[in-house]
């Protein structure tokens, strides 16, 4: 064994970036819903950034490490510690066999993500090792981690890392350099997601249109991976309209016909029927990501040319992150 669950948390899940490819068959996509914490923790393992890593939700498991290893935790912070020591986040850290890892008070966001180097030996279930919880397929046995769970890590390490060996801090070896992550995710009181028009915007009466922008939504408790419920002003049609089913992508905002959007997210299905008013850009996915029930946002339109820039400086972005570390770490190796 390598990683062993003591007591199971909330909701830990194996998340890749999804089991992309097949949604014209009906197949869910899945995948992390903080797609940019999944990356960067892996790039601070020197994984590939679509190599499986652990999506941990709100309240986080206390697992056992039995197997040496570099590990990095990302995305929102949980108050992850190493034997009852606190470590830091967005920086890669050497764990040694035997030392339990446990996250505490949710500080910020709600969902961190937790990488091995090498990442976990699990079986790909349409080329994706994502867990599709209602399908019950990919990941550890298709379901969410519980008490008594092993998973392997897929290779073994031979001693620290030279990058690391000279920085000990709170009881584990780590870098002295960590990620800027507020260029990628934003986790300090920021409210605002920027959409672009949905296909039916049109659709809905000027009342709402300009309501749906100038007004707050909350996200219910009744929100999941599959989407997110939202409470605010009723939104409505201008008519009653039949709608045939169409495709739909992570970040649609449906509304049904008791007027409260819902942000459509990973585990969403591959088809709606509800008009959409508007759509979330990709930039800003994981931003509701890292949103609580409770907490409001509010709705910001953009046009799809800032839309594709924006989405295109993030990814640059992201390659010179990348070739940062590959530098500091002189490849992990």
């Amino acid at each position: 064994m390598s990683l062993r669950v003591i007591k199971q948390g909330l909701l830990t899940t194996v998340q890749d970036l999804g089991r992309r490819g097949f949604q014209k068959y009906g197949v869910i996509v899945s995948g992390a819903m903080d797609f940019y914490s999944l990356r960067i923790a892996n790039l601070l393992v020197g994984n590939d950034e679509n190599e499986a890593g652990l999506e941990i939700t709100l309240m986080g498991p206390l697992l056992q490490v039995e197997k040496d290893c570099v590990l990095a935790i990302t995305g929102g912070d949980l108050s992850p510690t190493v034997n009852d020591e606190a470590i830091p986040m967005w920086k890669p850290i050497f764990v040694e066999k035997g030392s339990t890892i446990k996250f505490g008070q949710c500080k910020r966001g709600c969902r961190a993500y937790l990488t091995v180097k090498g990442g976990f030996k699990l079986e790909q279930v349409l080329e994706s090792k994502s867990t599709y919880l209602r399908g019950e397929i990919g990941g550890f046995k298709g379901r969410a981690l519980k008490e008594g769970d092993e998973l392997h890590f897929a290779h073994g390490l031979n001693g620290i890392p030279s990058f690391l060996a000279q920085n000990i801090v709170e009881g584990v070896v780590t870098s002295q350099w960590s990620v800027h992550y507020e260029k990628f995710v934003s986790l300090a009181n920021n409210d605002s997601i920027r959409v672009v028009h949905g296909s039916q915007f049109d659709f809905f009466s000027p009342k709402s249109q300009q309501e749906f922008t100038e007004n707050p939504f909350k996200v219910s408790t009744q929100s999941d991976r599959m989407g997110y419920r939202m409470e605010g002003p009723s939104l409505q049609l201008k008519e009653e309209k039949e709608l045939l089913s169409e495709a739909v992508s992570q970040g649609s905002i449906q509304v049904p016909p008791d007027g409260n959007p819902i942000i459509l997210l990973a585990d969403r299905q591959t088809t709606g029927g509800y008009p959409k008013i508007a759509q979330v850009i990709t930039t800003d996915l994981p931003l509701i990501a890292q949103k609580k029930p409770g907490e409001s946002v509010t709705f910001t339109y953009v046009s799809l040319k800032e839309a594709e820039e924006l989405y295109l400086e993030k990814e640059q972005e992201l390659y010179k992150l990348k070739m940062g570390i590959l530098l500091a770490s002189k490849k992990l190796e």
